[in-house]
Formats: C-alpha cells, structure tokens, sequence
C-alpha cells in the first residue's frame, strides 16, 4: 500500500530485514545505481543506501512493487542523502 509524501505524492513504505546477516530483503526501492560483489547502491524513499559486503548478489528486483532481495555476507548498511541523482545504473549505462 501506497502512502502519502509530504508532497501528496504517493511512496512506498521502506522497510528493511536482514538476516544472519546473509539474506537482506529491502522495501521502497527507487532504483538500483551500482552493484558488485562488494557494493550494491540503491535509492529508496529514506535516502541513498549502501550495502558493503562480500559474495553480494541480488536474487530479485521489482522497481514497480519497490522489492529487492539479495544474498552475501553483509558489512555494513550505510544510509547518505540524495542530492541529485544522476539517474541510475540504466541512466548511466545509457549515457
């Protein structure tokens, strides 16, 4: 279920779970800017999330639902204002 930003538009609610620190499932994704092995940026609705780790791998992703699984060993979740996004790893990729 949709919520209302302080906008009036519609977000999605961003929620996170991780456990054993192996499986990581996060809620209100935007978008997906990098990913690797060792790093994996996302934007979601609370701001730019990095995920470091190891063996990092992303099983599912759903920009419509706003769902991402992955899978790897995790570091550390770290969270970073978003100011100006450049448009993803797709708007990079198609630059």
């Amino acid at each position: 279920m949709k919520e209302q930003g302080s906008a009036g538009i519609p977000t999605m609610p961003h929620l996170l779970s991780l456990s054993e620190r192996r499986t990581l499932a996060v809620s209100g994704v935007q978008d997906v800017d990098s990913f690797d092995e060792t790093t994996v940026v996302i934007y979601t609705e609370q701001g730019e999330l990095t995920v470091k780790g190891t063996g990092l791998h992303i099983n599912r992703l759903n920009i419509e639902t706003g769902d991402l699984s992955m899978e790897g060993h995790v570091e550390s979740l770290v969270y970073t204002e978003v100011h100006g996004r450049s448009g993803g790893f797709f708007g990079k990729l198609f630059r």
